[in-house]
Formats: structure tokens, C-alpha cells, sequence
């Protein structure tokens, strides 16, 4: 990767708080709750081959996050890799569906979140939040998620979206959590063309009116959503290690041998597709910012396609406007 581009300040849309639970910070929380693991467990929970696989992964380590004080550990623990990689704003993903399921205290769970980050702001981190519905929950316990962000006191909570089990429930189904959410100020994204078709993306655009699409690789099947999301300005925030790592990309391409070579993040982004790079789960994946942006410039995208990529982060963030120029003017143009 280009010096120049390993040094720029970046933004991060699409990354899981949950999925940031690296194997040292799984250890400290399983021993507060009685369980003692060792590191090398971790990472052999880790290690998965499809995407039901990393499921049942992420059901498990999330299940050491039982309260405030967890919540908090975890939130610090991502908030000092941030930094490391010259992340300056992150968008951070928070399961409030999972929570509820679990019958814990959202509010005072993020609560403890916003305590712990906060001396990080002062250290050049800015974090907003996105509160997440499970899609498989069904449309109810989603509503009841925008419920809990309209309590929990934006504007930190900038965005409303539903991760999970996209061929489960049908899209139509969560059309009014979507509305609620627009009237309570929540922006509005959705899981869709991870492991579902293209039409999963249309539906959550044409339905939901979603503003940004979590992965939406299927695109590359259909040349007018293609068209549409161009001509829309809709951005897919795309994590290529992600998708290996689940199977998604395999899925995609049909190709049970598909490497990150064959991923399609620069024929979306050629098409005039917004695409933001992410990271997803970091620390379920081995992944890193700066480790998705080596692997970008490896597919063959040129510098200027690095820094569009590190633009289109900033420019589809839901910063204010004003800080969302200021950041933009500390980027190059090409």
C-alpha cells in the first residue's frame, strides 16, 4: 500500500462492537462470569468455514457481555485499536436486538459505552452509534430496538439498522420500524447481498429506503441495481475479509475456492457505485482497517481509487455537515 494512503486519516462505517472481542479481552470477560479460557481457545472458535459457523462463533463470545462493566471493557479495548490505525471517526454497530433477547439494560449498557470512550475524543477518536436489530427477531423486537434509541438520548446514536439472518424474514415485514425510525432522526442502513441475492438489496432500498447497504456484493449479479445505486449515491460498505472469511464471497461467485483476487469491490466501485471499506467483525476476522485497504490496493485499485475509497467513507458518514467538511479537507482530492 501507498505510503501516502497508509498515513491518511480514516473513517470506518460498517464495525460490530460484539465483533471486536479480541481473543485477550474474551479471556478477561469469561473469567469475570466463572469461565476460564485461554487465548488459543478463542482463536480456535475463531476459525470457521461458512456463514452459520461464525454465527454460533459470535453467539458465543457475545454471551461473556453480560452488563455495563463488560460493555465498557470491550468499547475502551476497540476505541485504542481505532486509534493505532489512524481511525479518527467510527461509526460503531451495537446489538441492542441481542441485548434485549438477553434481558439487559441497553440504556445503562451504553451508558457505560459512552463513559468509557469518552477520554478517547481528546486523543483524536470521534464515535457515533448505530443500534441493530436482529432480522431473524422478526419486525416487532426490531421496533422495540428504534424504541430504545429514542430513550437512550441521540445524537450519538445517529443510525437505525438490522443485521442477521437476511433470508429469513421477508423485508416488507420491518417497513414500519423503518418509518419509525425516520421519524425519530435515525438514519437508516440494513444488512443485504452478503449470502441474499440482488434483490435483497432493491427490496431494502425500494422498501425500507435505506441509505446505506451493510456488504450488498450481490449487486454484481444485476447491472440495473448497479445502475441504481450509482445513480442514487447509494454506498455498499464493503469487507472483503469478511466475506471470505464467512463464505459469503464463495456464495456469491459460486466458486467454493474464491479468493479476495476474485472479490468484486473494484467492478462495484468502477461502476460509479459508492463503496466504503470495512472492517465488520475485526477481531472474529483477523482483520484491520489498514489491512482492508492493503488488500484493496492488492486487487489492483490505483492510489486515486484508494483515496476515493477514503473519501466515500467521510462523504456517506452521518456527521454533521460541517464536521463532515472539515474532515473531507484533510484528505487529498486524488
Amino acid at each position: 500500500m501507498p505510503p501516502r494512503i497508509a498515513s491518511l486519516p480514516k473513517v470506518e462505517l460498517h464495525l460490530h462492537l460484539e465483533g471486536s472481542i479480541r481473543p485477550a479481552i474474551a479471556c478477561a470477560l469469561s473469567a469475570r462470569h466463572g469461565v476460564a479460557l485461554t487465548e488459543d481457545e478463542v482463536r480456535h472458535r475463531y476459525d470457521y468455514r461458512n456463514f452459520t459457523e461464525f454465527i454460533e462463533a459470535f453467539k458465543w463470545v457475545t454471551s461473556f457481555l453480560r452488563g455495563p462493566r463488560d460493555f465498557a471493557l470491550l468499547a475502551a479495548d476497540l476505541a485504542e485499536q481505532l486509534l493505532e490505525q489512524h481511525v479518527v471517526y467510527a461509526e460503531v454497530t451495537l446489538s441492542v436486538g441481542v441485548m434485549l433477547l438477553r434481558k439487559q439494560d441497553p440504556q445503562a449498557n451504553f451508558e457505560a459505552i459512552l463513559a468509557a470512550t469518552e477520554p478517547f475524543e481528546k486523543r483524536g477518536l470521534r464515535l457515533n452509534w448505530i443500534f441493530d436489530a436482529v432480522r431473524q427477531f422478526g419486525p416487532e423486537p426490531a421496533l422495540e430496538v428504534v424504541e430504545v434509541a429514542r430513550r437512550c438520548a441521540p445524537p450519538r446514536i445517529v443510525a437505525f439498522g438490522i443485521g442477521g439472518d437476511e433470508l429469513s424474514v421477508p423485508t416488507r415485514e420491518f417497513r414500519y420500524a423503518y418509518l419509525r425510525a425516520k421519524s425519530c432522526g435515525l438514519h437508516r442502513l440494513i444488512h443485504a447481498g452478503e449470502i441474499g441475492g440482488p434483490e435483497k438489496i432493491r427490496e431494502a432500498v425500494e422498501i425500507l429506503c435505506v441509505e446505506r447497504i451493510g456488504h450488498g456484493i450481490a449487486a454484481i449479479h444485476d447491472p440495473a441495481l448497479m445502475d441504481l445505486l450509482a445513480a442514487r449515491r447509494i454506498p455498499l460498505e464493503v469487507c472483503p475479509t469478511s466475506n471470505l472469511r464467512t463464505g459469503a464471497l464463495a456464495m456469491q461467485l459460486h466458486n467454493p475456492s474464491a479468493t479476495l483476487q476474485q472479490h468484486p469491490l473494484p467492478q462495484l466501485l468502477r461502476h460509479g457505485i459508492p463503496v466504503v471499506l470495512s472492517t465488520d467483525d475485526p477481531a472474529m476476522f483477523h482483520a484491520s482497517l489498514l489491512g482492508e485497504y492493503e488488500i484493496a490496493a492488492q486487487m489492483g485499485l490505483s492510489e486515486t481509487e484508494l483515496v476515493t475509497l477514503h473519501r466515500a467513507a467521510v462523504e456517506h458518514s452521518f456527521l454533521p455537515d460541517e464536521a463532515r467538511r472539515a474532515l473531507l479537507a484533510t484528505l487529498p482530492r486524488k
